[in-house]
C-alpha cells in the first residue's frame, strides 16, 4: 500500500495528485488530501485523517509519498519508512516560498528519501525506492535531553 500525504497547508496541491492518476501504479494508494479537492478512482481520498489511523497507516505503508514539510519527514524517518517526497511550490500556489524545496534537498543529500522534482516519472521514482537503500535516521533528541540535564545538574 502506498499512503500519500499532502499535508494541512490551506493550499491545494492537485500536482501530485495527478501525476499518481496519470502513472500505472496497481498498489493501493489511500490519500490524506488535506484542503485539496481531487476525484479519482484509483485512489482512495479522504480529507482528514485522525492521528492515531494516520500514524498506523505510515507503518502499515509500504512507501510513503509526501509533501516537503518537517513534521511528515519526520514522522515517516523515525518509523524507517521508505520515503519519496515531491515539494510544494510557489508558482502553482502551493505554498507562500518554496521552503518544501530547500528542505526536500536537504533530507535526500543524506539519503533519506527520494525527491521527485518537476518532469520526474514518478512510476520510474517509486521503482527506484524498491532498491533504494535509504540512509537510517536516528534521533539525536535524547542525547540532547541528557546532555542538557547534566549541565543543568539534573
Amino acid at each position: 500500500m502506498i499512503f500519500v500525504i499532502l499535508g494541512t497547508q490551506d493550499k491545494p496541491f492537485t500536482r501530485l495528485l495527478k501525476m499518481l492518476e496519470e502513472a500505472d501504479i496497481d498498489e493501493k494508494i489511500i490519500v490524506q488530501a488535506g484542503y485539496t479537492s481531487f476525484s479519482s478512482k484509483k485512489m482512495e481520498i479522504r480529507d482528514y485523517i485522525p492521528k492515531p489511523e494516520f500514524s498506523k497507516l505510515i507503518e502499515e505503508a509500504d512507501l510513503v509519498i509526501a509533501h516537503g514539510g518537517v513534521g511528515t519527514i519526520m514522522e515517516c524517518l523515525k518509523k524507517g519508512k521508505k520515503l519519496l517526497v515531491v515539494p510544494r511550490l510557489s508558482k502553482y500556489g502551493e505554498h507562500q516560498n518554496d521552503h518544501q524545496l530547500e528542505i526536500t534537498e536537504t533530507f535526500a543529500e543524506k539519503g533519506y528519501l527520494i525527491p521527485v522534482y518537476e518532469g520526474d516519472d514518478i512510476k520510474e521514482k517509486i521503482k527506484e525506492a524498491e532498491n533504494f537503500t535509504f540512509a537510517h535516521y536516528e534521533s539525536t533528541s535524547h542525547s540532547f535531553a541528557e546532555k542538557l540535564s547534566t549541565y543543568l545538574g539534573l
